[in-house]
């Protein structure tokens, strides 16, 4: 059925539990689990809504974001793999997740995509966007999504 799913993650509670239904349905159809998280750049000028700082610091900053996104991702191979799940765990830099999401999805060839969404309404949809609804418009493979 599936060859390789993706599931992303943000380590949130909300976001556990599509890992966990990523990591069953992999082991039901004995496919592989590429886990995703996404990391933000560093806004690097006063017009990104950041603080000036130097550029050694905003390198530290961005560091201890990817290692804190490392810990995340090793945690769900680590569930995984313990369900005999065979997992990537993998961190991608970028100022929007729905492109890093299809940009992941096409690089490791996956066939289907699992990923929760807070289920924002109103004018709060409106101003922060739905990284969840841009996937499901642009991706060509299925994408499962858990509220």
């Amino acid at each position: 059925m599936y060859q390789r799913i993706l599931v992303t993650t943000d380590g949130s509670k909300l976001s556990q539990k599509a890992v966990s239904t990523a990591i069953s349905l992999a082991g039901l159809c004995g496919a592989e689990l590429v886990a995703l998280k996404v990391v933000p750049r560093y806004p690097q000028s006063y017009f990104d809504g950041g603080i000036a700082l130097a550029g050694d610091d905003i390198k530290q900053v961005e560091k201890a974001w990817s290692d804190a996104a490392q810990k995340v991702v090793d945690a769900v191979k680590k569930t995984a793999e313990s369900k005999k799940v065979a997992t990537k765990a993998i961190v991608v830099r970028s100022d929007v997740v729905s492109d890093a999401v299809l940009a992941t999805i096409k690089k490791h060839s996956c066939d289907l995509v699992i990923m929760a969404s807070h289920g924002r309404k109103g004018i709060k949809r409106l101003l922060l966007g739905s990284e969840t609804q841009h996937v499901l418009t642009h991706a060509t493979i299925p994408v499962l999504v858990l509220k």
